[in-house]
């Protein structure tokens, strides 16, 4: 991989969880479905959601449902609350890419825009919460990605900072730009390719998956 010849390896590799590390997309469109049928509005496809989701509760859904979007949190949390349990379960090579980190010494940390308690929630029933140095989610930092607060949260109790040593992992353009935002390497990695224009943060590495990761891991 000729890439990994501009590439230093990391001290510490940051994740962002949702479709990066477990498989979340089935689960959130339907959560988002049984609000939006809450509110008399039609459903999105599983394309559509994957277009649109991104951005916390607090950022996105003002702007999706006005005054109301108090409301639809609270009906989005129940809903999510009820299903997502049953729906976890890991990306393929997610645990063999934690295994390869782990064993190289290099710290772990999530910063997810899903709300902290259900991410430290499904990392310990996972059984990957003494992996990380940090599971940083939605409201837990004073601002969301692609903020940069939740990073320097994440990172905080490591004694590393920001900068060219740190790698953000993610599958989406909020990630990359949050990357961007905070000095960060940005990395993508994903079965699908990018829509054109997708990327104004393009990342320097995309991907195909987990496993494709750890072997650019071994190779540095």
């Amino acid at each position: 991989m000729i890439v990994s010849e501009r590439l230093q390896r990391p001290r510490a590799v940051l994740f962002d969880w949702d479709n990066t590390l477990v498989d979340s997309w089935d689960c959130i469109r339907e959560s988002y479905n049984m609000t939006f049928r809450h509110f008399g509005m039609p459903d999105w496809s599983m394309e559509e959601t994957r277009e649109r989701v991104a951005a916390s509760m607090r950022d996105s859904f003002p702007a999706m449902f006005g005054d109301r979007w108090h409301e639809a949190r609270d009906v989005f949390t129940a809903s999510f609350a009820a299903i997502h349990m049953d729906h976890l379960r890991p990306l393929p090579g997610a645990d063999d890419l934690l295994d390869v980190l782990a064993e190289a010494g290099i710290t772990l940390a999530v910063v997810s825009n899903k709300r902290g308690s259900f991410l430290r929630r499904e990392a310990e029933v996972m059984g990957w919460t003494p992996r990380f140095a940090a599971l940083v989610g939605a409201d837990d930092a004073p601002a969301d990605k692609p903020d940069p607060a939740p990073v320097h949260l994440a990172l905080r109790d490591t004694g590393l900072e920001a900068g060219p040593q740190v790698w953000f992992v993610g599958d989406s353009p909020i990630d990359s730009h949050c990357a961007v935002n905070s000095g960060c390497v940005p990395i993508i990695i994903r079965p699908h390719p990018s829509y054109e224009g997708e990327f104004p943060y393009p990342p320097v590495l995309f991907l195909s998956g987990c496993r494709e990761l750890s072997n650019l891991l071994r190779e540095l």
